[in-house]
């Protein structure tokens, strides 16, 4: 069967749709979809290509591999090229050439290859006679494929998106440059540092068979040793029906390196076999004893006559002739010792090879449940500070996330002319490949050296730039207005030269998600007073309030912006919103607009406020700022002054440098106090809004409670900001130092940076906030926005001091009254929720040696403690690490500042600084808290993650509108029910697009939205039709209906697995918790 007319059978198609029309329809464009083999052809790759082994033998499968990071010491770049041998001797195109090379010379030979990335810049240097030469390699089973990601992503600070991304993006290119031969059959994790439940998951719904990897905990590795428990079944989600989820587990014996003696790169020293007899050194007879010796040793850890050696390890094999002469040897003397009754058998072999072996043996297997966090490779040596490491760049690698999702829509929606418009040529392709090597275990981990750190950053931009064009095309393609559109990425810090300046702007804002939202915007003005009106001509309600002294010093020179403009803005599902702005008021504010301040005591007859509302305040909506502490007869506080205070001026809010020698206050002031500025500052009793009431400590200005006024509940809550001492290795138990992978404090009692807070409060109809400022470099504003049923804690952490010569770990901790009893639950990957519990592991009898970095767990998007009656949850808006030290206690590690490096192999202390900050890098971030009763709490915070993960995309167009421009677009017919989450709609070739829809609740975990729902295919797209689909794996290299894996057998007893439901109809899809279903869709815009 030809590739068109089988595709043509292969896609669902509407019965009513003539048929020639179908048939032209499909034989149009390029195709890229998985190939079925069809008879003619007869490849022996896979399983079919594996050597022979021998029964009754312990059979030893040699794996030659080369392991290539994605970055880490040098860039991707400075690795592929071999430029910047000076900090590491490696270079992938020279490994590429010199094993194809060594492969030809010996049909027995095998290498596995891991990281596309690298491959894919290779392939397309390569003459065509030589790419058909790798292909018959490949058809062959001698040059194999494993994993094939565009990296070998990390398991705990990456999201799930992102992973799967970048998962399709390696796939996809196998998949189209070797059918059916470049699919991996084994994913292959062998340096990440611990291992994600939901990563297993992921895998297996790819299509995986098996997984392999190299770290794990001393602990749990010696428990499996002993019990012979290092290749299991893990059972990898608790909604997904088995095997759904299963994923068949092995841990390599040695990390991911030979055994020790056999190295035969040029990077090592091990002696060559020097096979002449007539030799002085002739070596053989030792070399093979000492194999067997090692090759018995394994065998007695594992539980069949088969084990894995890894023939490899960083950046080998650039002169593959070393490895290939050496193993050619070693097998060929080893089994010559078979005729003296050895019962050992050595062969060149592949990760799948030995999987198929494994799976021979028919046996059963341990079942694991959890996952493998966290990792420590000894007593005091805990992987868990990279969980927080480079916040910065984990921060900036999930917004380039959203913004990929963004672009990868609009490009569907805008059709050809997104990436060929008015803008210029865009296109998707350049973020995605940039968000891909993102994920690598060395980037978004914060674990590789700064100017790697600087070159993904840069990578981001660069892709988010290209992507910006094509956002530009679509959204001037669908509203019908040619105006140029600005982006202002700095928003958070409110600096946006158009907004500043202008007198006349409209904002658009585009959601992501599939249903509607609401979200606050806050953009930075020098006017005092704004209309606002939404697409349909309708006044919103907005309000002026002054910038923070802290987003004043942390911008430093970037914006001049005295003022914020905060509003409300709704935004329809996959579609737009368009607002209009325009300046009412350039000056003082009129006399109804005045505000009163309030202090702890009456205040000075001159005192004076300027802050500015659109309209006068509704008595419930009353604008107030308040500031607490004794002001100084002369006080005059100037909110809005925009250059040097007055002398009288004893409060300047945003005074930008050191107050005046009168000032008695100083609120804000980035630097320490005076002495005069006691008594310490009151903070108000109460914000709140309909959803939310949150208490104060008077007399601290700290938190003190959280109420939920819908379900009636309140727990006391305090929080505030600490560091640890990072460890010097200066110890008596151990030399270890903090770095960027080892979080290892100096004592389990962390510094409290404040037990105070300076308080500056500000209530309006928009937003209430308590701006808390902690020291010069910590301040945080707790912030409550009108609609919200979330507390935002925004926090800003930075420089961190280090002349005192420590190293410090700065954590947010929040104190309530849940009685948690040492348990605390974090998610993986941003998916499934896992219980974690303090000083112990489901697997096996922990001793615990580091009480605080043992406890310590990847936080992706969210965490939670709870009682029966209470569940605090808090949503991050980047990878974080935390713990529950105490019952009741959750901290989130935010930033870290180290002075030495934990000789893990990266060779520089994490101690950030740029030019913008040279005194050591300033980050600021968000967390979301919400109170429920824990039967409902997954109500709140599944959607609301969702809202952090994939934020509306706000661009700019300066002066009036055309009359006629579109100021409203949904992509969506209707939104998507709650429970479901469109996690991609990605143009896929030219009439086909990708699409996979997620329930987003787990099993049991919300009685409304923890069932199965149905989303209709036909009825999602307001401006496509959809003409035909076919439903392909998670990573889309698979027809679904083709998949297939090798089954297994837990020793905990066979589950029965009931049969799928089917779909009503071809264009309904039915979802069940936690299910992720992927379709190709043949579209036709209309």
């Amino acid at each position: 069967m030809s590739h068109d007319s089988w595709l043509f059978s292969k896609m669902a198609t509407p019965v009513s749709t003539p048929f020639v029309f179908l048939l032209l329809l499909f034989q149009s464009g390029v195709w890229c979809f998985p190939v079925r083999q069809t008879p003619q052809e007869s490849p022996t790759c896979g399983y079919k290509s594996c050597h022979a082994t021998k029964p009754g033998m312990l059979n030893v499968h040699l794996v030659p591999h080369t392991h290539d990071d994605v970055g880490w010491l040098k860039t991707v770049d400075q690795y592929f090229y071999g430029d910047r041998n000076d900090i590491q001797h490696a270079g992938v195109q020279y490994i590429l050439d010199s094993v194809v090379d060594q492969l030809l010379k010996n049909p027995d030979r095998r290498f596995i290859y891991v990281e596309t990335a690298f491959f894919y810049r290779w392939w397309k240097q390569q003459t065509d006679d030589m790419q058909n030469t790798v292909k018959q390699l490949v058809n062959e089973g001698r040059l194999e494929f494993v994993n094939g990601g565009w990296c070998m992503s990390d398991e705990a600070t990456t999201h799930y998106s992102a992973v799967i991304d970048q998962m399709t993006m390696g796939l996809r290119f196998l998949n189209d440059t070797f059918g059916h031969c470049g699919r991996p059959r084994v994913a292959w994790h062998i340096d990440p540092f611990g291992h994600a439940r939901e990563h297993a998951s992921m895998f297996a719904q790819m299509g995986y068979d098996g997984f392999f990897f190299g770290r794990l905990d001393y602990q749990d590795r010696k428990r499996r040793m002993v019990a012979r428990e290092q290749e299991m079944l893990w059972r990898a989600s608790e909604s997904l029906t088995p095997p759904m989820a299963d994923l068949f587990t092995g841990i390599l014996p040695n990390g991911y390196n030979p055994p020790e003696g056999f190295c035969w790169d040029q990077s090592c020293d091990d002696p060559p076999i020097r096979d002449d007899p007539d030799l002085e050194d002739y070596n053989v007879d030792d070399v093979v004893t000492r194999f067997l010796h090692i090759a018995q040793g394994q065998a007695l850890v594992y539980k069949t006559n088969h084990i894995i050696m890894t023939m490899g390890s960083d950046f080998q094999y650039e002169n593959a002739n070393l490895w290939y002469k050496n193993l050619d040897k070693l097998i060929r003397y080893v089994n010559q010792k078979q005729s003296n009754g050895s019962e050992v058998n050595v062969l060149y072999s592949t990760p799948s090879c030995y999987l198929q072996e494994l799976h021979r043996a028919n046996l059963t297997w341990p079942l694991k449940r959890d996952d493998f966090f966290p990792y420590a490779d000894s007593a005091h040596d805990f992987w868990t500070g990279y969980f927080t490491s480079r916040p910065a760049l984990k921060r900036y690698e999930r917004i380039s996330n959203s913004y990929l999702q963004t672009c990868n829509q609009l490009e569907v929606f805008g059709g050809p002319i997104s990436r060929k418009g008015p803008f210029g040529a865009g296109d998707s392709e350049t973020l995605k490949k940039a968000m891909a090597v993102a994920q690598h275990h060395d980037a978004v981990s914060g674990t590789e050296k700064q100017h790697v750190a600087n070159d993904y950053a840069r990578r981001l931009a660069n892709g988010w730039a290209h992507c910006q064009v094509l956002v530009s095309n679509t959204l001037s393609s669908l509203s019908g207005s040619p105006a140029p559109r600005v982006y202002c990425e700095h928003l958070n810090i409110s600096v946006c030269p158009l907004t500043e300046t202008s007198k006349k702007f409209s904002v658009n804002v585009y959601n992501p998600l599939a249903r509607p939202v609401s979200w606050p915007v806050r953009l930075p003005v020098n006017g005092t007073t704004y209309s606002i009106s939404d697409a349909k001509g309708k006044a919103v309600d907005s309000q002026v309030v002054p910038v923070s002294q802290a987003t004043a010093a942390v911008r430093r020179d970037r914006g001049y912006a005295v003022n914020e403009l905060l509003f409300q803005v709704q935004a329809p599902p996959l579609g737009y919103s368009t607002y209009s702005v325009s300046l009412l008021q350039n000056g003082p504010p009129s006399p109804q607009s005045s505000v009163s301040l309030l202090q702890n005591g009456p205040p000075s007859p001159q005192s004076s406020v300027s802050l500015l509302q659109n309209g006068p305040p509704s008595p419930q909506s009353s604008v107030s700022l308040l500031q607490y502490g004794p002001p100084s007869p002369q006080s005059s506080v100037s909110l809005l002054q925009n250059g040097p205070p007055s002398p009288q001026s004893s409060v300047s809010l945003l005074q930008n440098g050191p107050p005046s020698p009168q000032s008695s206050v100083s609120l804000l002031q980035n630097g320490p106090p005076s002495p005069q500025s006691s008594p310490l500052p009151r903070a108000p009793k109460a914000i709140q809004n309909k959803f939310l009431r949150v208490t104060f400590d008077p007399e601290t200005g700290l938190l003190s409670s959280l109420s939920n006024l819908e379900t009636q509940q309140t727990v006391k809550l305090s929080q505030n900001f600490y560091w640890y001492n990072a460890s010097d290795g200066n110890n008596s138990d151990s030399i270890q130092m903090s770095g960027a992978y080892i979080f290892r404090p100096n004592t389990s009692t962390p510094f409290i940076i404040s037990k105070t807070a300076k308080i500056e409060t500000l209530q309006n109809s928009v937003v209430q906030e308590v701006r808390q400022w902690f020291s010069p470099w910590v301040s945080q504003v707790v912030r409550l926005y009108t609609d919200s049923r979330a507390l935002e804690l925004e926090w800003t952490v930075g420089p961190v001091p280090i002349g005192d010569d420590l190293g410090k770990e700065v954590i947010s901790r929040l104190d309530s009254s849940i009685n948690s009893s040492g348990v605390f639950y974090t998610d993986s990957n941003g998916r499934e929720v896992l219980q974690r519990r303090k000083d112990y592991r489901p697997t096996w009898d922990l001793k615990q040696s580091e009480p605080i970095a043992g406890n310590y767990y990847p936080i992706n998007s969210r965490a939670y403690i709870k009682d029966d009656q209470d569940q605090l949850t808090v949503v991050t808006d980047r990878s974080q690490g935390g713990g529950s030290i105490q019952d009741g206690s959750l901290e989130i590690m935010l930033h870290r500042r180290l002075l030495y490096d934990d000789v893990r192999g990266v060779g520089e202390p994490l101690n950030e600084t740029s030019d913008i900050y040279p005194e050591g890098l300033v980050v600021r971030g968000r967390l979301l808290l919400s109170l429920s009763p824990p039967a409902t709490a997954a109500d709140t915070h599944r959607p609301l993650a969702q809202e952090v993960v994939l934020q509306p995309l706000i661009s700019f167009t300066d002066g009036e509108l055309h009359p006629s421009t579109r100021l409203e677009f949904s992509g969506l017919q209707a939104g998507l029910p709650p429970a479901v989450h469109l996690l991609t709609v990605s143009q896929w070739d030219q009439d086909s697009v990708l699409l996979r829809l997620e329930h987003q609740y787990q099993a049991s975990e919300s009685k409304e939205h923890s069932q199965p729902v149905t989303v209709n295919l036909q009825k999602l797209f307001s401006t496509l039709d959809v003409l035909g689909v076919s439903e392909m794996n998670l990573s889309a290299n698979q027809w679904k209906d083709e998949m297939t894996r090798l089954d297994w057998k837990a020793e905990s007893g066979a589950m029965p697995l009931p049969k799928r439901g089917g779909d009503p109809s071809v264009w309904e899809v039915n979802l069940k918790p936690m299910e992720i279903r992927t379709f190709l869709l043949r579209v036709r815009q209309r």
